[in-house]
């Protein structure tokens, strides 16, 4: 899909140096894979320790106990 966007040159220069990304489309979809994957990491974030997994990592790990 083509779109004409009006980015400042300066980040968009500074975010192909830092990436090293030679192409502009290519960091700005890096840009926007990045925003998705954080947003669903903040998201799942929100349901740490209200949700029970009855499990032993120690079983499921083939672990033994030693005492």
């Amino acid at each position: 899909m083509r779109t004409t966007l009006d980015l400042p040159e300066e980040l968009l220069s500074e975010a192909m140096k830092t990436t090293h990304i030679q192409t502009k489309t290519k960091v700005i979809i890096t840009a926007l894979e990045e925003l998705i994957r954080r947003s669903k990491i903040s998201e799942i974030k929100n349901y740490k320790g209200k949700i029970d997994l009855d499990i032993d990592l120690n079983s499921i790990r083939g672990r033994q106990c030693r005492f």
